[in-house]
């Protein structure tokens, strides 16, 4: 039988998610600055102090969203390239990845991309530093390529990951995984066009 305190943390974190879930929703409908907290709790039907129990001000909810979105980001992208025998092989699960997420993180990357310019310069600076490591795991694994004869040696690898996750990111502000294409054909797409630009020609 479930104990008062279990029972107690697990309607907390319920609320917690619910608050994450509510807010990211509507940061992707309005932006951030016309969202309030008072919006928030009002389209849950809770009060500002249910609010404040979890998060401290808007701005340390918008951090959470971040750290979440990052954190497992980074998580994946480890593990795929600790099992992806090549690096072909990873470059394109990394794309994927990336994609898919338009379709399984659709709010969540939004407001992770859009919305980080609302952080406190502190906050910020520790999200780049989690995003200067998942592109800097990705400038390993192309400057890993060439050593390895996968890709043309005269590739700057750091130039090229900024072009693969320009293009991947940029697909949040366009991309309906509802609509005609969908999330595979478009991972599918970008792999095609990254690697007949990155491959080393065979003779």
């Amino acid at each position: 039988m479930e104990t008062s305190s279990v029972k107690q943390e697990r309607q907390w974190l319920s609320m917690k998610a619910e608050l994450m879930k509510k807010s990211t929703d509507l940061f992707v409908e309005r932006g951030f600055s016309a969202t309030s907290i008072q919006d928030i709790v009002d389209a849950l039907g809770v009060t500002k102090g249910s609010f404040y129990y979890h998060f401290k001000s808007k701005e340390a909810l918008l951090m959470d969203i971040h750290l979440r979105y990052i954190d497992d980001l980074l998580k994946r992208q480890q593990d795929l390239l600790a099992t992806e025998p090549t690096n072909r092989g990873k470059l394109v699960k990394v794309v994927e990845l990336l994609i898919h997420d338009i379709e399984n993180q659709g709010a969540i990357g939004q407001v992770y991309y859009r919305e980080i310019r609302h952080l406190s310069a502190e906050n910020a600076a520790t999200i780049r530093a989690k995003r200067g490591e998942f592109r800097e795991n990705i400038e390993q694994v192309i400057g890993d390529g060439i050593n390895s004869g996968e890709f043309r040696n005269n590739l700057q690898p750091k130039m090229i990951t900024f072009a693969i996750l320009g293009v991947t990111n940029w697909s949040y502000q366009w991309f309906n995984p509802e609509g005609t294409l969908s999330v595979a054909e478009l991972a599918d797409m970008y792999t095609d066009f990254i690697l007949n630009g990155i491959l080393a020609h065979e003779h």
